[in-house]
């Protein structure tokens, strides 16, 4: 099982420059859920613009690009459907992409079986059988779990929506680099802690 870490802090207190200017697309319903702290695990397995490499973590610092599409509803777990319902009247129109949080990668599993991903049960709002399609999609069989502690932007941004932002492929360059030196993470320090502990312990008991 691959794995990395970063000693990175929250958003607002990194070692970097605080303007960002990476994005990662994610389903709106899963950037919610991580908005609201309900959980700071992100599964990817990549898509199909991201060529033979497939997914990589090679961004520790990004925003959120929430996506609309690809039947997202009947892919989480129920709570998460009726979430869905109530938020979705509310998401931007297709010509905006509305940025609302920023993340920073603590640490990354690449998972080499099924039983691993099981395993994380409880810690996020994927359906088990959408992560099992995903985790067999492709030449082979694996999928990225990251652990990341999201922050806050002090008000979202309406920024257009351009053409080179389209296709299946998880990380975007915006076309303008964004302030996030006032994010504020969405968890306490303690929760978020116990999350990550949650999440390492769970793979580690493999």
């Amino acid at each position: 099982m691959a794995h990395g870490r970063s000693p990175l802090d929250p958003c607002q207190s990194s070692p970097y420059s605080s303007l960002v200017r990476t994005a990662f697309k994610e389903w709106a319903i899963v950037v919610d859920a991580l908005g609201r702290g309900d959980q700071i695990l992100i599964l990817r397995k990549g898509g199909i613009a991201e060529g033979r490499g497939g997914f990589q973590a090679e961004h520790p610092r990004f925003l959120f690009f929430p996506t609309l599409f690809h039947q997202q509803r009947e892919s989480v777990l129920p709570a998460a459907e009726a979430r869905y319902d109530e938020v979705a009247p509310h998401f931007p129109p297709p010509e905006v992409l509305r940025l609302e949080l920023c993340a920073e990668v603590v640490a990354w599993r690449k998972l080499d079986s099924l039983a691993a991903v099981e395993r994380l049960r409880g810690q996020h709002i994927w359906r088990d059988d959408v992560l099992a399609q995903r985790f067999e999609w492709g030449q082979t069989q694996n999928i990225f779990a990251l652990a990341v502690r999201v922050s806050r932007l002090p008000r979202h941004l309406e920024l257009p929506m351009l053409p080179s932002y389209a296709g299946c492929k998880s990380w975007i360059e915006l076309a303008h680099e964004i302030p996030t030196d006032d994010a504020q993470p969405v968890l306490s320090e303690r929760s978020f802690q116990t999350r990550r502990h949650q999440f390492e312990s769970a793979l580690a008991a493999g």
